[in-house]
């Protein structure tokens, strides 16, 4: 495909906000997932046990891919293969161990906004480490409004309580600085290896960590039946597919111009929650939200397009 096709705003945006609709769809899928694994609410390292298999499935699903398409995922040279562990264990691993252990110390709507600061810190490091894209009034102002429309929709009484905890709300934020440190770093290596290489390998290394950490710390993911697995089939799935596309994104775009759509994860997140758990969804703040996210989403991007980032000197 032509690279011109990765930079259209359209494409972007289409191919952006499936992303964020399958990384949306996960949130009430690990809720069902854990209740149908059996995996109780404090078991954390059953849960890093069952993140790591959905992980390692998504890698090696990617990584078979790969093979059919004919690209090389053996024949790497030893910077590559140190370059690929180094995010799997970052990205994957690391992420997704302080994000599970910050989930168990904070509400889930504290967790959703929280977690929203990846936007944040994207833009804030691509304006460190890319000439052409630097912060503007138009990309400061539209991922306000995009944290505004996230914290509309996590609004609950919850929010009033203004307590902070390290293990809580603290690690989620490290979660998101790390996932956004690693999206630059993937980028970086996008630019010798193949994206479906980078994403398979690394969800695929970092699904091993989390397993054996999980597996150390006495966890076990059992209750195995049609249903639990079709739906552990589909986390990875949504997983290889969505972070091989955003990666895709990555390589041939700014970095504020994607990352801005991270926004609408938390918004997805609550509506598909309320279809498939029973939850309302028909209220007035959800379509504000929306409006919100996308209205800082077309802020953002407006200032967002020219030529692919240039690494800072």
């Amino acid at each position: 495909m032509n690279k011109n096709v990765y930079t259209n705003g359209k494409f972007v945006a289409a191919v952006a906000t499936l992303c964020c609709l399958l990384w949306g769809s996960a949130f009430p899928s690990v809720k069902l997932g854990l209740d149908w694994f059996q995996i109780g609410l404090e078991d954390i390292p059953s849960k890093f046990v069952f993140a790591g298999y959905r992980f390692m499935l998504a890698g090696a699903v990617l990584l078979a891919a790969a093979k059919v398409l004919g690209i090389r995922i053996l024949r790497l040279a030893p910077k590559d293969w140190a370059g690929l562990t180094a995010l799997g264990l970052f990205q994957t691993g690391v992420q997704y161990l302080f994000f599970y252990i910050g989930v168990a110390h904070t509400t889930g709507v504290k967790g959703s906004i929280m977690n929203a600061t990846t936007t944040f810190f994207s833009v804030l490091l691509a304006h460190f480490l890319y000439k052409n894209d630097r912060l503007t009034p138009n990309k400061v102002g539209g991922c306000l409004l995009g944290f505004l429309g996230v914290v509309l929709v996590n609004f609950h009484t919850d929010l009033l309580d203004f307590s902070f905890r390290l293990n809580g709300e603290g690690f989620i934020i490290i979660a998101a600085l790390v996932f956004s440190i690693a999206a630059l770093y993937s980028k970086r290596l996008a630019g010798r290896i193949d994206v479906i290489v980078i994403t398979g390998y690394s969800l695929l290394i970092g699904g091993v960590a989390l397993t054996v950490t999980g597996l150390l710390g006495g966890g076990r993911v059992t209750h195995f039946t049609l249903s639990s697995a079709a739906l552990l089939l589909y986390l990875a799935l949504l997983s290889s597919v969505a972070f091989c596309l955003w990666n895709l994104l990555l390589k041939y775009n700014k970095v504020g111009q994607v990352s801005v759509y991270n926004f609408l994860i938390p918004v997805f997140g609550s509506l598909l929650s309320a279809l498939f758990l029973g939850e309302t969804i028909l209220e007035m703040k959800n379509l504000i939200a929306l409006l919100l996210v996308c209205g800082g989403i077309a802020l953002v991007y407006r200032k967002s397009r020219g030529r692919k980032a240039i690494p800072a000197k």
